[in-house]
Order: C-alpha cells, then sequence, then structure tokens
C-alpha cells in the first residue's frame, strides 16, 4: 500500500484542513503530521497533543503523530513515506528535507486550492 504523508499546524481545524486530508487519503495508507508547538516560533492556542487528538477523531487517517521539534526531514526518515501531499500554501520546510526527499525518490503532491 501507499504510504502517504501530509502535515500542517491543524490549530483551530477546519473545512480546508478536512479536504486537505480526504484527498491526501484517496492516495493511499495516510500519515498526518501535526507540527510540534515551536514550530516556527508561533504561538498555537491549542498543544500538539489536543490538536493530535482532534485529527485522530476525525477518522481520516491511519496514523497521526506529532512531528520532530525542528526537523521534518526526521519524520520522513522514520515513516517512509511514497508520497508526501502538500496543500496549495504548504512547501517543503528546508534544504535537508528536499534533498532526503530527492534522494529517497519521494513523489511530492502540491493540492490547488479549493473552495470550501
Amino acid at each position: 500500500m501507499t504510504r502517504v504523508l501530509t502535515g500542517g499546524t491543524f490549530n483551530k481545524i477546519h473545512k480546508g484542513h478536512v479536504e486537505l486530508l480526504k484527498r491526501a487519503k484517496k492516495l493511499g495508507h495516510l500519515i498526518v503530521v501535526i507540527a510540534h508547538n515551536n514550530h516556527n516560533k508561533k504561538p498555537y492556542t491549542i498543544p500538539a497533543e489536543k490538536r493530535k487528538k482532534i485529527v485522530e477523531k476525525l477518522k481520516i487517517a491511519e496514523k497521526v503523530i506529532i512531528g520532530d521539534h525542528d526537523r521534518f526531514a526526521g519524520v520522513i526518515e522514520r515513516e517512509k513515506p511514497d508520497v508526501i501531499v502538500l496543500g496549495y500554501d504548504q512547501n517543503l520546510p528546508d534544504k535537508e528535507t528536499k534533498e532526503l526527499v530527492a534522494k529517497m525518490g519521494i513523489k511530492v503532491i502540491r493540492l490547488k486550492k479549493f473552495s470550501v
């Protein structure tokens, strides 16, 4: 089965988040990465563990994890996805991640903006 990885802050989850997860799920076994509390030093109103539980309750993903503090590449190394799905406004976060994705031959799919 194709392993699909997507992620986000999921801080105050909305219809766009749900649509992203549903579209990613259509591609295979879905693993969702919740941004760590200190991601980009943004203050989140909802702690990571609670955001994780909210996404789990949607029952879309097979697995929901909290990402590494500052290293998305570490999640990729552990989960070994075949595909990474990005929202229209997301990018791979850094050079290390981009190089790892290329080295591992991971397909990156950027979803088009959708109205909710």
